[in-house]
């Protein structure tokens, strides 16, 4: 697959299909690699790049920190995933996009939408995270990698971060720049040698940022309320993608269509089918 700079990040990236561009930012939470729209949780059932690509081009990429894009040891920042994105579209030469957000991409979503409304013709946000305790689960997995830190230090990161194939979500141990530790040997070299209490405020400062609402994470409200950009919103209904986070975007959104129907009736053809309907609306 190609490899391009986007934004100073190593970027792994496809194109499937042939017909307008869709910008897919992958599910998976801290490990948002391409292949999730085809093997993480629900979506290796539901086939939206075998279906979307019969008619349009899916752009997947691994999000920063995430399969085999890389890193960089800094505050993360929602805009910072945003400007990883940018960079894609730059390069490629995409003036004006679809995008679709799967779990957590969502957020990245709606973001670049804030951004540069004018590349974003239309936005699926297929089962937002978020809600009450999405937010607790995420400050507390960053709460357990500090501990960990503290206890083995920054070389201690790197070593564990290598000794496994787990991601962030599975043991925080690692910590969110596990996949970049296990690729680059000079960003591993890097970050061990960072001190301590640096590390320890660049990780609290992330979790503390990231995620500090009990709704979808990521853009303000007033500027979804501002958004004159049509927006198709399906629900969740677990802990980490609540329906109260899709009705949030929901309200937020001036052009949104809420699909409401619980996830039992989300079929493969039903979702793949909606999906569709809508991005030939727009």
């Amino acid at each position: 697959m190609p490899v391009i700079d986007a934004a100073g990040i190593r970027t792994r990236y496809e194109m499937i299909g042939d017909g307008p561009p869709i910008l897919m930012f992958s599910p998976g939470g801290f490990d948002s690699s391409l292949e999730n729209w085809t093997s993480f949780g629900r979506y290796k059932q539901l086939g939206f790049i075998e279906a979307l690509s019969q008619r349009y081009t899916c752009l997947v990429f691994d999000r920063r920190e995430s399969g085999q894009s890389g890193g960089r040891l800094e505050r993360l920042t929602w805009p910072k995933y945003i400007d990883q994105a940018i960079g894609l579209l730059d390069h490629l030469g995409l003036d004006k996009v679809h995008t679709m957000g799967g779990c957590v991409g969502c957020s990245s979503a709606a973001l670049l939408a804030i951004e540069q409304p004018e590349r974003v013709r239309s936005m699926v946000l297929f089962s937002p995270a978020g809600g009450v305790t999405y937010r607790a689960a995420q400050h507390r997995r960053f709460t357990q990698h500090l501990g960990f830190a503290l206890e083995h230090g920054v070389q201690g990161v790197v070593d564990h971060a290598r000794s496994t194939t787990a991601g962030f979500t599975k043991d925080p141990r690692v910590g969110p720049w596990a996949a970049a530790l296990r690729r680059d040997d000079s960003f591993a070299s890097k970050f061990a040698a960072t001190s301590l209490a640096r590390y320890q405020t660049i990780v609290s400062g992330s979790a503390r940022l990231l995620f500090d609402r009990d709704t979808v994470p990521g853009p303000e409200p007033e500027d979804l309320q501002l958004l004159e950009i049509p927006a198709l919103v399906v629900p969740g209904e677990d802990l980490s993608h609540t329906r109260s986070a899709a009705r949030y975007l929901e309200e937020c959104l001036p052009r949104a269509e809420y699909w409401d129907v619980p996830v039992v009736d989300q079929t493969p053809e039903a979702s793949t089918a909606r999906v569709l309907e809508f991005l030939a609306h727009h």
